[in-house]
C-alpha cells in the first residue's frame, strides 16, 4: 500500500491564532504598499523587558543607535556566572515590514531559546519597510555585531563568549542572518567569531513560481500575494525583479561565497511551507559553494510552526538546534 502523504493538522487554538495574525496582516498591507501600523499596534502585544527573571531567564533592551530606533532585547539565562555561554543573535520574522523583539510571539520563543540551549540571545529591532527599504535591514543588523564586539566589556556578561556566535532568524530574519553573515565574512572583528548560520524557512523567492508556490495555497500564512507585497516593500526603489540577490540569494545574480569562510548553516524546511522550494534551493547551492550545510525537514508542518510551543515539533526544533550550536563549537575554526 501506497504510503499517505502528510496531512496540516493543527490545535484549535494555533488555528485561531493563525487566523487573527493573517485577518490583520492583510487588513494592515494597503493597495498602494504602505502599511497601517496603528493597526499592527494595536494586535502586536508588547512584552516589556523584564530584569527579575522569569522561567530562568531576565531580560533588557539596550540601544545601539537612537536616530534610528536600532536596539536589541538580550536574553540572559539564570546559569552560573563562570559557565561560559555562546551568543546567539537573532533576527525576528515578518517579511520586513512587521513585528519586533518585544511582540509576544517573539520574547517567549527567544525567552526558551535562551533557556534551552543556553546561550545568550540578543534579539535585533531593525527598520522595517516599506519605510526602510534594501539594505537598511542587513545594515542594521551588521552594525549590532559591531556594536557588541567593540563594547562586549560593558554590555554583555562576562561569560558571554563572543567566539561562539551564532546568527539566527526565521522567514524574512532567516533572509537577514544569511546576508549579515556574508558581510560578517568580509569584515574583521576584535572578540566576535561567527560558528553558526540559524536559517528557520528562510525567506527567499524570484521571479519563478515554484512547484509549492503553486500547489500550497490556503497554506497558514504564506502565500504568493502575501510574498509579493512584502518583497515589493522590501527591495529597492524601482527594482520590481524579484530575482535581486536580496531576495534570490541562489540565482542568477547572486553573491559568489566560494572564497568566503561562511560557517555552517542549518536549513529548517517545512512541507506545507510555499517557501519551500526556495529553501531547498539555498541549501543545495551552501553545498555547491563548498560550504557545510544540514538540513532538517519538517513534513507535517508550516511556516513558523516553532513559534507555538503546542506543537511537539517545536520543541524537537528547539533540541535540533541545540545540538547544531553544539556541533559547531565543538568544531576547530
Amino acid at each position: 500500500m501506497a504510503s499517505q502523504p502528510p496531512k496540516l493538522s493543527l490545535p484549535f487554538k494555533t488555528r485561531i491564532f493563525i487566523s487573527l495574525l493573517s485577518t490583520v496582516s492583510d487588513a494592515a498591507s494597503r493597495s498602494d504598499g504602505s502599511v497601517n501600523r496603528l493597526l499592527l499596534r494595536f494586535f502586536d502585544y508588547q512584552v516589556s523587558p523584564n530584569p527579575i527573571p522569569t522561567n530562568s531567564v531576565s531580560t533588557s533592551d539596550i540601544t545601539v543607535d537612537a536616530s534610528r530606533n536600532l536596539w536589541f532585547r538580550l536574553f540572559s539565562p539564570s546559569l552560573p556566572s563562570d559557565i561560559p555561554l555562546p551568543v546567539v543573535i537573532f533576527f525576528h520574522g515578518g517579511g520586513f515590514t512587521y513585528l519586533s523583539p518585544a511582540s509576544q510571539g517573539y520574547d517567549a520563543v527567544c525567552r526558551r531559546f535562551a533557556r534551552k540551549f543556553p546561550a545568550f540571545v540578543v534579539s535585533v529591532n531593525y527598520r522595517l519597510a516599506p519605510e526602510h527599504t534594501y539594505p537598511s535591514q542587513y545594515e542594521d543588523g551588521f552594525d549590532v555585531l559591531k556594536f557588541l564586539d567593540e563594547n562586549h566589556n560593558a554590555i554583555l556578561p562576562e561569560n558571554a563568549d563572543l567566539s561562539r556566535c551564532f546568527l539566527a532568524g526565521d522567514s524574512a530574519g532567516g533572509n537577514i542572518a544569511h546576508h549579515v553573515a556574508v558581510r560578517a565574512c568580509k569584515a574583521e572583528f576584535e572578540r566576535l567569531k561567527l560558528r553558526g548560520v540559524i536559517c528557520i524557512q528562510p525567506f527567499f523567492g524570484g521571479e519563478e513560481r515554484t512547484e509549492a508556490e503553486v500547489e500550497l495555497v490556503g497554506v497558514p500564512l504564506v502565500s504568493v500575494g502575501r510574498s509579493d507585497f512584502c518583497w515589493k516593500a522590501f527591495l529597492p526603489k524601482g527594482s520590481s525583479n524579484r530575482d535581486h540577490p536580496a531576495a534570490n540569494v541562489s540565482g542568477p545574480n547572486a553573491e559568489d561565497i566560494r572564497g568566503l569562510e561562511f560557517p555552517a548553516t542549518m536549513v529548517v524546511v517545512a512541507g506545507f511551507d510555499p517557501l519551500k522550494d526556495w529553501d531547498r534551493r539555498y541549501y543545495e547551492w551552501l553545498k555547491a559553494s563548498g560550504k557545510e550545510a544540514k538540513l532538517i525537514e519538517y513534513p507535517s508542518m508550516m511556516h513558523a510552526f516553532y513559534i507555538f510551543p503546542e506543537l511537539e515539533e517545536s520543541a524537537h526544533l528547539i533540541l535540533q538546534i541545540k545540538d547544531f550550536i553544539t556541533h559547531c563549537c565543538s568544531s576547530k575554526l
